[in-house]
């Protein structure tokens, strides 16, 4: 009996996941259908999913009942919602007291499901949001608002496009699952495990070797994960035995991978998904969003590299000659299929398809001449369901945070609570923009950790950005702003995700390990900063091409002074305080003082090289 229930489970979940991927094929060619069914449905599909895998592994019978529970309160919530779908979407459904229980039901449902998915730091901000909704009229200070209704409090959470079913959860939905499924389809065609070669191939001859591949193949693998975590799990446990076999330390293998993994969610062409609702949320064009977001990502990118090379340089390590990597046929054809994918992507939107329509092209791209290339993968009955079962829990779990996020939003909105907080915040900056700007950061890496980069993004954005803009900011720089904060809280101490997910892999402690990745990540805390004092930056955003490049020769210097300043070398250590001058010089003063800057960086540069002047320390 046991053994049929297990069974009726798991295909229940299969059947589930297969779903979830039809529904998204068919939007992506054909378009929503019903906004109403689609997003309430979605939900509905995701938490069923979520649950069912636990009651699957779950050996505690109060475990699964729990589990049942909550199946319970959303299956009944999600079928009142139906009940009055068409009343809902026309704004003429007034709430009967049977609507508020099963409303409210509804959002415990979806906070313990984003508590089973990410884990209690999301899901008790969602609740502490919540409860300060119902309750907010009793809190002390700017906190306070003018209290409302029960019903006025579950209209908006559960029975409208405000709340959990708001915006995020349309964007994810209808443009961003495809390329979940995208990713999950590159695994299943084990094109990360040739991006992972590809990267080793490239650093062979570089004395950081595994480390700098590391940072290749978390990049070119993270842009289109989504997850942080996931791309340190997905690639970690590939390169972090290879980082620590050629010499390196466990917690320095661990941090080289938490901060590369980190950067794939600032990378064009997708930024893990954030790029299409940046682009939503700003109106702006999708690929101005790409266009600015290249310098940045590469210039972080730079960074890493700058670092682990500096740090390499004066570790004692393993100094025998790597083996040379050979590529068959086969494995430079899926390189090809990777890069074709993307290409196709990009020029689909070029050409003025939908994102949606664009992440099926990539995805049309990659089945056709993936299974051309292996084509016993098409009977291969393991990997087929490992990949259905990964893509419906990926999707089912990023639909169940946006829900919570759907919350957090609703009661912003409600109460106003998101704009008297940006006014405190420029109350206290006095109109100073750089005070502004460090109480923001410190705002952004509170609350964004322990969170995945899309509810951490949405989140710090609507709380944040006001503040921001008020003091003259451009929008796509804002977003940029609080988008890199947001990213880096996933490897700064003391909630770390990236990082605690790289530390058992690489054997080491999990602080230590944080504490090295944001060190290695240090250059990504002030390329941010560069946004607001050095716009001209981020290309495409109206700057004249001239102003441009002059903005990136100043942050890229700035760059590598700090990441060199990290991770100084033997007898060297002098020089970081005068790096760490020119790269604020640089940033900070103007364009006068920035050249100045630039010519002292020459000759610091050449000084370190030949030994002008400023005596080694050991002498």
């Amino acid at each position: 009996m046991q053994n049929v229930l297990s069974k009726s489970v798991t295909g229940l979940n299969l059947a589930l996941s297969g779903l979830v991927i039809a529904v998204v094929f068919y939007v992506s060619v054909f378009g929503v259908f019903s906004e109403s069914y689609l997003r309430v449905g979605m939900l509905l599909v995701g938490g069923l999913l979520i649950l069912l895998a636990q009651i699957e592994s779950s050996d505690s019978p109060a475990g699964k009942f729990l589990a049942l529970v909550t199946a319970g309160l959303l299956s009944v919530a999600v079928y009142q919602y139906f009940r009055a779908a068409a009343e809902i979407e026309t704004g003429l459904y007034f709430l009967t007291s049977t609507d508020i229980w099963l409303g409210t039901f509804g959002l415990i449902a979806v906070i313990d499901l984003t508590r089973r998915s990410v884990g209690i730091v999301m899901a008790g901000v969602a609740a502490f949001v919540l409860i300060y909704g119902a309750f907010g009229q009793f809190a002390p200070g700017f906190m306070r608002h003018a209290g409302m209704t029960s019903e006025e409090l579950i209209q908006v959470l559960w029975y409208s496009f405000d709340g959990v079913f708001g915006r995020p959860m349309a964007t994810v939905v209808s443009t961003i699952l495809i390329f979940i499924i995208f990713g999950a389809i590159l695994e299943f065609l084990t094109i990360d495990k040739v991006l992972v070669k590809l990267a080793l191939a490239a650093t062979g001859r570089v004395h950081s070797g595994p480390a700098a591949a590391a940072t290749i193949a978390s990049g070119l693998f993270g842009t289109i994960s989504g997850s942080a975590v996931a791309n340190v799990v997905g690639t970690g446990v590939i390169t972090i035995p290879l980082i620590k076999k050629r010499g390196f330390k466990a917690h320095f293998a661990g941090a080289v991978e938490a901060a590369a993994s980190s950067g794939g969610q600032i990378t064009p062409p997708i930024m893990g998904a954030v790029a299409f609702i940046m682009a939503d949320i700003t109106g702006e064009p999708y690929l101005t969003i790409c266009v600015a977001a290249a310098v940045p990502a590469i210039l972080y990118y730079a960074g890493l590299f700058m670092a682990t090379a500096s740090a390499a340089r004066d570790m004692d390590l393993d100094a025998s000659v790597q083996p040379k990597l050979s590529f068959g046929w086969r494995e430079v054809a899926q390189i090809i299929v990777f890069m074709l994918s993307l290409t196709a992507i990009v020029m689909a939107m070029v050409g003025g398809s939908s994102p949606a329509y664009a992440g099926f092209i990539g995805v049309a791209f990659a089945v056709v001449f993936g299974f051309a290339l292996k084509p016993s993968l098409l009977t291969d009955l393991q990997s087929w369901l490992k990949f259905i079962r990964s893509a419906g829990m990926i999707s089912a779990q990023l639909v169940v945070i946006v829900g919570a996020v759907g919350i957090i939003i609703g009661i912003l909105n409600l109460t106003g609570v998101g704009l008297r907080f940006a006014s405190l915040v420029a109350s206290y900056a006095d109109g100073q923009l750089v005070v502004s700007l460090l109480l923001m950061a410190l705002a952004c890496l509170l609350l964004g950790m322990g969170m995945p980069t899309v509810p951490a993004y949405l989140i710090i954005v609507l709380v944040m950005g006001p503040a921001l803009q008020k003091l003259g900011v451009p929008i796509i720089h804002t977003h940029m702003f609080v988008l890199y904060f947001g990213v880096l809280s996933a490897v700064t101490p003391p909630v770390a995700l990236a990082a605690f997910a790289a530390a058992p892999i690489a054997g080491a402690g999990a602080m230590r390990t944080a504490v090295e990745a944001s060190r290695l990540a240090l250059p990504g805390f002030v390329i941010p900063f560069a946004f607001i004092y050095q716009p001209a930056m981020l290309l495409g955003t109206g700057y004249p091409l001239i102003e441009s490049v002059q903005s990136i020769l100043f942050v890229t210097l700035a760059v590598l002074h700090i990441s060199r300043a990290c991770y100084p070398g033997k007898g060297k250590a002098r020089y970081a305080p005068i790096g760490l001058a020119l790269a604020f010089a640089l940033l900070f003063f103007g364009p006068s003082v920035s050249w100045i800057a630039v010519a002292a960086t020459a000759a610091l540069w050449s000084a370190v090289r030949f030994g002008i002047f400023l005596k080694p320390e050991n002498t």
